[in-house]
């Protein structure tokens, strides 16, 4: 029996409550955000699952439907596509969450990705649904919140095991955080994460329409003034803020950090190892407060993070690790961090 999945980039639509048709339109009419339903087909791998609304991963057969949304990737470990490369009607999930689209180089050190075959787009009275429509809306834009900011050397560096650890801390003291992702390409789990960790709040890029950031500049600073307008209405202590990829990828970090402003009182730079973060360092030319990551992995590598940047790194991923985690924070931040 096929079913038909919701995945995380729909959760801010009423799909669940209010119907709609499906109609196939032609790709000269195809836009980033546009909400598409999709038919699973090809030989099931490890990637055959995607997230749903609550960011769970629930595994998907031939003939299961998946509405998702178009969008581009460009991520340098696993993949890169975007719904501009769609051919007739063949398609694959760029990322579990429901970003749509036709890879156009893949790791061979991964299973096949998700195949999946066009049915239409999603449309209420005759006009197409997009992620836009759904969005947070903003009108001044206004934000001075502390900011704590999570960058690193590529993806999976440990940028969000450390926000993780940041929000645990940080409510533990019994302050309000919010949890945001404000770059990358659209993933809930991330996220989530940061509420489990202890976040009051959490948000990111989705909710303000973008199935990714890889999008025009203006069009990521336009979509997340708002967002960061909604954060600073909280009147949260502290932001913590992960940016996906790195800054020099095309997903609009620097624009991000230009956003946050003086804002941003700690930066955090996740790394994939020592030398990546000399990279960082000179090709962006910014100096993080602490390394986190495989960089911090073992006293080697510590060692060498501090001999080539002199800058103090920490294996936040060993909980053993928190109190002097929270004693650094306390430092960065001047006020007391008690860990539980």
């Amino acid at each position: 029996m096929t079913q038909t999945f919701l995945t995380s980039i729909t959760r801010i639509a009423d799909f669940d409550n209010n119907p709609y048709d499906v109609r196939p339109l032609d790709h000269s009419v195809w836009y980033s955000g546009d909400y598409i339903r999709t038919e699973v087909t090809g030989t099931r791998s490890d990637l055959y699952a995607v997230e749903t609304c609550s960011g769970e991963m629930l595994p998907v057969q031939a003939g299961d439907q998946v509405i998702g949304a178009l969008g581009h990737r460009e991520a340098t470990l696993e993949g890169v596509g975007s719904y501009e490369n769609v051919e007739h009607s063949a398609m694959h999930a760029l990322t579990s969450a429901g970003l749509l689209g036709v890879f156009t180089s893949f790791s061979i050190l991964l299973p096949k990705p998700l195949s999946l075959s066009y049915r239409g787009h999603i449309v209420r009275d005759g006009h197409k649904v997009t992620m836009k429509q759904f969005a947070i809306k903003g009108g001044t834009h206004n934000f001075a919140v502390p900011t704590i900011l999570i960058i690193g050397t590529s993806m999976s560096a440990g940028k969000t095991v450390t926000g993780r650890r940041i929000c645990e801390i940080l409510s533990k003291a019994g302050l309000d955080v919010v949890g945001a992702k404000l770059t990358g390409a659209g993933r809930y789990r991330d996220i989530a994460s940061f509420k489990r960790a202890g976040a009051a709040h959490v948000f990111d890029f989705v909710d303000v329409g973008l199935p990714s950031t890889v999008v025009p500049e203006a069009e990521f600073r336009a979509a997340i003034r708002p967002l960061l307008t909604r954060i600073d209405r909280l009147h949260p202590d502290f932001l913590v803020a992960e940016t996906g990829a790195s800054p020099l990828e095309p997903y609009n970090v620097e624009a991000a950090m230009q956003e946050l402003g003086d804002n941003i009182v700690g930066i955090m730079l996740a790394a994939s190892d020592p030398y990546a973060v000399v990279g960082v360092e000179k090709a962006f030319g910014v100096k993080p407060d602490l390394v986190t990551g495989p960089a911090a992995n073992t006293s080697a590598a510590v060692a060498l993070v501090r001999k080539l940047s002199d800058l103090p790194a920490i294996n936040v991923i060993d909980r053993g690790r928190l109190p002097e985690f929270a004693a650094f924070l306390s430092g960065l931040l001047d006020r007391e961090l008690p860990v539980a």
